[in-house]
């Protein structure tokens, strides 16, 4: 919903697509009770962005966005939006300034902020610039003609096609998290936290807890007993039981974690089980089978 309320005015239709946990996602949209419509497309094998873009076509009539979901940032849409017309854009493309430009698709721009060229993953002394591709596009329909079926990368196999076309870099501010790993997933969440949260529901149960901020504690969560936190989110319906330690972690809905536990720099997927007495650190709990359909 972070993404999906802070669109423009101007979005009236959301469109995600889909390969894993369809019903969930449906469940979660009927109690978020979204401001646009929100239209899911079954993504049955991975097409890559271009390739699940060009999968819903039929539902797309003008001028729309790309935002890709394994990033968080603080990009601002609707100056965004402007920034586009403004330009007259063909495609544009958000950037933001790294560190380390390494893992990344890297954008040349000139004075006009019109796009020269791109680099993929460079090494770090031949990076020419250290504007990254930040994952948010926003494109003209016609950019649709230009991409095949099958598996699409937008970034390798549809950029390169239509920088002639005009391709401009929008560069913002504030924050920017890949969460396409543990680590940043994690960061993301204390991000979006801020360093001094302490949101415990009305409807969640934790007498006896110890709670170190920043902590969050959704609704219906039990957490009698155990220490939350530093750093924590604990989500609905998630239990934590007696004696047990939840430090540097997300609970996901539904995740049970025993009694005496200790979970540290990890993220419990939903519906997951730790056992009375386990230690759990530095990891990833989840049912779910990898998707490496994007790029």
């Amino acid at each position: 919903m972070h993404v999906i309320d802070s669109m423009p005015r101007e979005v009236d239709e959301v469109i995600i697509p889909i390969g894993y946990k369809k019903e969930m996602m449906e469940a979660y949209l009927r109690s978020a009770k979204p401001r646009r419509r929100i239209t899911l497309v079954d993504e049955l094998e991975p097409m890559g962005t271009g390739g699940a873009v060009k999968n819903v076509e039929k539902y797309i009539d003008g001028r729309f966005f790309v935002i890709n979901g394994d990033s968080i940032s603080s990009i601002d849409l609707p100056a965004f939006l402007k920034f586009h017309k403004r330009k007259k854009a063909f495609a544009s493309i958000s950037l933001w300034k790294a560190e380390d430009v390494t893992p990344f698709g890297v954008v040349e721009l000139d004075r006009d902020k019109r796009i020269r060229r791109f680099q993929e993953k460079p090494k770090k002394e031949e990076a020419f610039s250290d504007l990254i591709n930040a994952g948010v596009y926003l494109l003209e329909h016609e950019v649709l003609d230009y991409i095949g079926k099958g598996f699409v990368s937008m970034e390798r196999d549809v950029f390169p096609k239509i920088l002639n076309r005009g391709m401009y870099g929008f560069s913002f501010k504030g924050y920017w998290v890949d969460c396409g790993n543990r680590e940043n997933l994690l960061e993301a969440f204390w991000t979006l936290m801020g360093a001094d949260a302490r949101t415990v529901s009305k409807k969640a149960v934790y007498e006896g807890s110890e709670l170190r901020s920043p902590f969050v504690i959704n609704d219906e969560a039990v957490v009698a007993g155990a220490t939350i936190g530093p750093k924590a989110y604990v989500s609905d319906r998630a239990v934590v039981g007696l004696r047990s330690r939840v430090e540097r972690s997300v609970i996901y809905e539904d995740a049970r974690i025993g009694t005496r536990c200790t979970v540290i720099d990890s993220i419990v997927d939903a519906g997951m089980t730790v056992p009375d007495g386990a230690e759990v650190r530095s990891t990833i709990l989840s049912s779910a089978r990898p998707n490496r359909g994007r790029s």
